[in-house]
């Protein structure tokens, strides 16, 4: 099962992402953690300690594994590298999850980084389409690591929004993006709901098929985001609806 999950910074998607990844390892499922966000330390909200993830280099930075992989320096480079050992060798692991930095997509300038994207999307294509266990992806809003190849294999694309009218313009186009893509399964979820007038809004934005729920606002889940001792994986439970939600994931992936 393989769910991506994007939305606007700050509206709490690294948080929902990390819950998600909890909540499949509670029912037993073995889960490659995967921060595609350059922004955000998905590793950190998890609770992996701070001295390993300042020694894990995000994978767009390994350039003598990139050339080596790729066939070399030149020119020419293979566009299939073979990438089941870097996923092995250059991830954390604690207990059923396995966790990667991907770095961020390289942008058209100075230098050609066809080799480095061809590399990260040989390694999306490695656990999207290889694994055959859970993969939960933590994207930023432009889903720039994703394209018409890789996104084949997501199952979900769960984008993330507050009761905000930017927020929710965010969402809409992230939407248009995972359409654009092929995704066919897109779904939008409310998160920091503190008030009836607040969900009111969220549904009034959205079709009831567009909607997979509405988290509401924990002051619990920002005392642990403030924490450099705990992460989602040390707490007792989950976020507010998080289950209702992981239940409906499980209906229409499932189904």
């Amino acid at each position: 099962m393989k769910i991506a999950v994007s939305g606007k910074g700050g509206v709490g998607k690294t948080t929902v992402a990390a819950n998600l990844v909890k909540a499949f390892l509670k029912d037993g499922y073995n889960v490659y953690a995967v921060d595609a966000d350059p922004d955000i330390s998905l590793g950190q909200t998890l609770g992996f300690p701070s001295e390993e993830l300042s020694k894990l280099t995000p994978l767009v930075e390994l350039k003598e594994i990139i050339d080596e992989k790729s066939g070399g320096g030149g020119l020419f480079f293979d566009l299939n590298p073979d990438v089941n050992d870097v996923i092995d060798d250059y991830s954390l692991k604690q207990g059923n999850v396995t966790l990667l930095r991907m770095g961020g997509i390289k942008q058209g300038g100075s230098a050609c980084y066809c080799k480095e994207n061809t590399f990260l999307n040989a390694v999306l294509n490695s656990l999207l389409f290889d694994k055959n266990d859970v993969v939960i992806l933590d994207m930023s809003a432009g889903i720039e690591h994703l394209t018409r190849g890789t996104s084949d294999g997501v199952d979900m694309m769960i984008i993330v929004t507050e009761p905000t009218r930017v927020s929710v313009q965010t969402a809409r186009v992230v939407q248009k993006l995972a359409g654009d893509l092929g995704i066919k399964k897109i779904k939008v979820l409310g998160n920091k709901i503190r008030h009836k007038k607040e969900e009111e809004f969220i549904r009034s934005q959205f079709t009831e098929d567009d909607l997979i729920g509405a988290l509401h606002f924990d002051e619990g889940v920002w005392e642990t985001a403030m924490s450099e001792d705990k992460g989602v994986l040390a707490e007792e439970e989950l976020l507010p609806n998080l289950v209702e939600v992981y239940e409906k994931i499980l209906e229409e992936v499932k189904g």
